[in-house]
């Protein structure tokens, strides 16, 4: 295998890492963070509000008009964080301008997705950037009511998030007449219950209206027909805490910070066999080959054997293939896989694939709501097809029909949890194969 060195030398010899010069590499959302100055008043020193004020026209300058904020964003391509990769300027130009009624803006901070862990960094270390980018947001769409929905079982996040919201009311950040404007926001924090499903955008407002955590039919959207049967908009934390530091700094200085349709930075939540896994926010368009090594390596010095580059839904993809991948949405997307939420799953050449698949499909199984047949039957199927491969009891069949199952569940049901399930499975044995065809030779060996 070649050195990272070596695969790094190829990508500068071919213009690919022109957006990882040093003046890009400066934090957006970790700018100044250093794990005690979550608090308003070290926000502010940092420059925190000031895009807010900006917006408001409480700079000295002329305020920014709801079309203004949004021709920024959609300079930025600045692209939803949480999963899907869809552009935030567009999405939010979708919310209804003229509704006469009540319009909802929602912080989706559920964040369930094995492997991930960035969210729940944001909102500890910076919580008043997300708060700050939902007063934009809600600006820009007409929205006077927020809710940030929190993962059920983070406990700790919760209490800060709570803390900043308060210590923003009290100083006029939110509420009515935000800083002498005619502009009203009110935000509220909401614990969800810990539910994979609930991170789903409509299975979380269903959850968040006080029913059962299951997702909706679409269309409607929820733009048009959202929390409370009103219009709504909802982006991920990350989306969020990137807005204010667009807003202060112009859309295309977001843009210059990335790539083309890839724009600003992006938290890497890196694991596995790493030296020194964690969050680490780099530019969009990053080698791979970079992010690992600022990662530390492999540890002890093995070889890379796979890696999952967007949380357990994304599809493996092999060294030889994420090797020459640099770390953005269509790059990894041309690979055969997704961005997704950012969530990087290392593995080293000791690394069983099969047991690495047994448990992603537990996950899934385990997580999956019930409403629809083909993954509430077939997420069981795929476990314990796996599972008995993995026991020593598998069949030769087993892998087509492993492969068949999967694809059966795809595209089926309501929400994208039964997508999440097959996409790994077909996926591993894609690249992995002989794999899992050694570990049924072997059993079918031992049985005759």
């Amino acid at each position: 295998m070649a050195r990272v060195q070596d695969i790094l030398a190829q990508f500068q010899a071919k213009g690919v890492e022109s957006c990882f010069h040093g003046r890009h590499i400066n934090p957006q959302i970790y700018a100044g963070l250093n794990g005690a100055n979550w608090g308003l008043k070290d926000y502010e020193a940092r420059g925190g509000y000031q895009a807010l004020r900006k917006v408001l026209g409480q700079d000295g300058g002329p305020g920014m008009t709801q079309d203004e904020v949004i021709a920024e964003l959609k300079a930025s391509s600045l692209r939803g964080r949480g999963g899907a990769g869809f552009p935030t300027g567009l999405k939010w130009s979708f919310m209804p301008r003229n509704f006469p009624g009540q319009k909802y803006l929602v912080c989706n901070s559920d964040e369930g997705e094995p492997g991930t862990f960035k969210d729940r960094d944001i909102l500890m270390h910076n919580p008043h950037a997300v708060i700050e980018g939902m007063a934009i947001a809600a600006y820009a769409m007409g929205a006077s009511v927020g809710y940030n929905y929190i993962h059920g079982e983070i406990f700790r996040v919760y209490e800060r998030f709570e803390a900043a919201i308060e210590q923003a009311r009290e100083s006029g950040y939110l509420g009515q007449g935000i800083m002498g404007s005619a502009f009203n926001f009110q935000l509220h924090a909401h614990h969800g219950f810990g539910a994979y499903i609930c991170g789903e955008e409509t299975a979380l407002l269903e959850s968040l209206e006080g029913k059962k955590g299951q997702p909706r039919f679409k269309p409607p959207f929820p733009a048009s027909f959202g929390l409370y049967g009103k219009p709504t908009t909802i982006n991920n934390t990350e989306t969020f805490a990137a807005t204010p530091w667009i807003i202060r700094n112009g859309g295309p200085a977001y843009l210059e910070c990335g790539k083309p349709n890839n724009g600003g930075t992006k938290i890497f939540s890196i694991q596995g066999d790493v030296a020194r896994p964690g969050n680490y926010e780099i530019p969009l368009g990053t080698p791979f080959a970079k992010l690992l090594e600022l990662a530390g390596g492999i540890r002890g010095g093995k070889n890379l054997k796979a890696v999952i580059p967007g949380g357990s839904s994304s599809p493996v993809l092999p060294a030889e293939i994420i090797m020459q991948c640099t770390m953005d949405y269509d790059s990894i997307a041309k690979a055969g896989s997704m961005l997704g939420s950012g969530a990087v799953i290392v593995m080293d050449e000791s690394r069983d694939m099969v047991e690495t698949l047994r448990r992603l499909s537990y996950f899934y199984m385990h997580e999956s709501c019930g409403q629809c047949t083909p993954c509430r039957e077939g997420t069981g199927w795929l476990w314990r097809m796996v599972d008995r491969i993995q026991e020593g009891q598998g069949r030769p069949e087993d892998l087509d029909k492993l492969d068949n199952v999967a694809e059966n569940i795809m595209g089926r049901t309501i929400c994208a949890l039964g997508d999440a399930a097959a996409m790994p499975v077909r996926a591993m044995i894609k690249h992995f194969r002989p794999e899992f065809a050694a570990k049924i030779d072997a059993a079918q060996k031992l049985t005759s």
